[in-house]
């Protein structure tokens, strides 16, 4: 390769591949780059350099070249992933977790699953719960030797037997904490006088599950409460409802933490335990199911037991959906069954009296409400019920509660029937109907026979035979499927 000569005032020469000569004029300032000059210092184009005379070359920017050549790049550091750890350092990580965070680790993959059944970290939950938490330190060497005991049966157990065993003792410990609570029951209505306290210990909800045709359930929480003497309202709205046309069931579930800490609010995402309280089917739900009022918005209708589903007007679309749930037995109900299977009561027998021959059943209660969600319009008693054998017949029985010529057991019903409703828009009240929840006792003051549903109020056509009244009569049916051996109807006379 040849190398031009330079000028005596030092330009490159040619067409700028030769760069200056290293000598610098008398004033000490460096001369102007280049082209080629300024693209070998940027590390672009050709990296070959001439000095002024023919073979020499400037060590300067040979130094240049060689650090470009034989400097490596530099490589950044490679990121440890927590995927990637020895099972030996997951499994020391996860000793470190309690039993809700191992259940929601098991759940990220395959091998967390497997890691976080291992028997000896559940081992030592169960070992740890078997005292209470101020007496630990006091029993720190039985525990210490109870756990060492217990590991030389660890190979024998399956992956995920002390798992079991601990949340079996954790849930039978809850539930006799909860079922406890409902013992003490209200000698007025025969009914648990602390369901709210249970409710909140054992941290349940309400929650329903929609199943379209194609198989896909949507999930709807966050409902609003509202408690009653004898019952809760349950009320879910929303704006994204499916469409009434594709939807097949309505499961009503009752939920609950599957380990609860009372110190720690129910967490949304975590493990839970579902409870199947009713199941409900939508098909053709306009055409089967009874039409309890309308107003200018909405139109409801009843399906058996105790919901209510209401659709908007002209469109085919569900506005809300509003479950009436009796106190009697709802928290064995809520907590006591499965996602797949009811809780199914032991069975009510009724007592007949052995001495008199006529009497059938005797010394019976009925205390009977009627409210529209918010607002109470009647809550009344009836004491000293009885039937004769002959009222006994095929599984039903008769009892009068109120004669109607007998005003002196009539009760005031305060303002207007109606169910009030609401959405996340639009509130309103559908007259002529209300909730009835109806609580009979037996002679024991055991419930009997008790219900929460929505009932449709009509204008009879019977005269009052009451001397003092001489309004309207309104009447309400109710047919029961879910009676104490059979299904029972109600009829109510309401003098409005």
């Amino acid at each position: 390769m040849l190398s031009p000569s330079l000028p005596a005032s030092g330009r490159t020469a040619g067409r700028g591949r030769a760069c200056s000569s290293p000598a610098l004029p008398a004033g000490g300032a460096r001369p102007p780059l280049s082209r080629g000059a300024a693209a070998m210092a940027t590390g672009r184009g050709r990296l070959k350099t001439f000095a002024a005379r023919t073979g020499e070359c400037s060590e300067t920017v040979n130094a240049g070249i060689k650090s470009l050549y034989l400097t490596p790049p530099v490589k950044p550091k490679p990121r440890v992933r927590f995927e990637s750890m020895p099972s030996e350092m997951l499994l020391k990580i996860f000793s470190y977790l309690d039993a809700v965070s191992l259940l929601a680790v098991g759940c990220v993959n395959k091998r967390f699953h497997e890691l976080a059944n291992d028997n000896g970290i559940w081992l030592k939950l169960y070992s740890s719960s078997l005292h209470p938490k101020w007496t630990v330190w006091k029993m720190k060497s039985k525990q210490t030797e109870t756990v060492s005991l217990g590991c030389a049966a660890l190979n024998d157990k399956k992956p995920g037997y002390w798992k079991k065993e601990y949340i079996f003792k954790q849930t039978s410990a809850f539930k006799t904490r909860v079922m406890r609570l409902v013992k003490f029951l209200d000698p007025y209505t025969g009914l648990p006088c602390k369901n709210k306290e249970a409710m909140k210990v054992s941290g349940l909800s309400w929650i329903i599950v929609l199943k379209d045709k194609n198989g896909k359930e949507h999930v709807v929480e966050k409902p609003n409460l509202s408690f009653k003497d004898t019952s809760v309202t349950v009320l879910w709205h929303g704006t994204d409802w499916p469409c009434l046309d594709i939807l097949s069931t309505l499961k009503l579930f009752g939920v609950t933490p599957l380990l609860p800490d009372q110190s720690i609010p129910p967490n949304k995402n975590g493990p839970r335990r579902f409870s199947l309280i009713a199941e409900y089917h939508l098909a053709n739900l306009t055409e089967n199911s009874v039409v309890v009022g309308a107003d200018e918005l909405v139109q409801l209708f009843s399906l058996s037991p105790g919901l209510l589903v209401g659709i908007w007007k002209g469109k085919n679309e569900i506005a809300f959906v509003m479950a009436n749930l009796h106190y009697n037995q709802l928290l064995e109900r809520s907590i006591l069954g499965s996602a797949t299977i009811q809780y199914s009561p032991p069975p009510n027998k009724p007592l007949l009296d052995d001495i008199d021959s006529e009497y059938g059943l005797h010394d019976y209660s009925l205390h009977l409400d009627l409210h529209g969600r918010n607002c109470m319009y009647l809550c009344g008693s009836f004491k000293c019920l009885f039937c004769r054998k002959r009222d006994i017949e095929n599984g039903y029985l008769r009892l009068r509660v109120v004669n109607l010529k007998d005003n002196r057991k009539h009760l005031p019903i305060i303002g207007t029937l109606g169910i009030c409703w609401e959405t996340d828009v639009f509130k309103g009240n559908v007259k002529d109907c209300f909730v009835m929840d109806l609580t009979l006792l037996d002679e024991t003051g055991k419930p009997f026979w008790c219900f929460s549903a929505p009932v449709h109020m009509e204008l009879s056509t019977k005269s009052s035979g009451l001397y003092d009244y001489m309004g309207h009569i309104y009447t309400a049916d109710y047919a029961d499927s879910e009676g104490p051996n059979n299904p029972a109807t109600t009829k109510t006379s309401v003098n409005h």
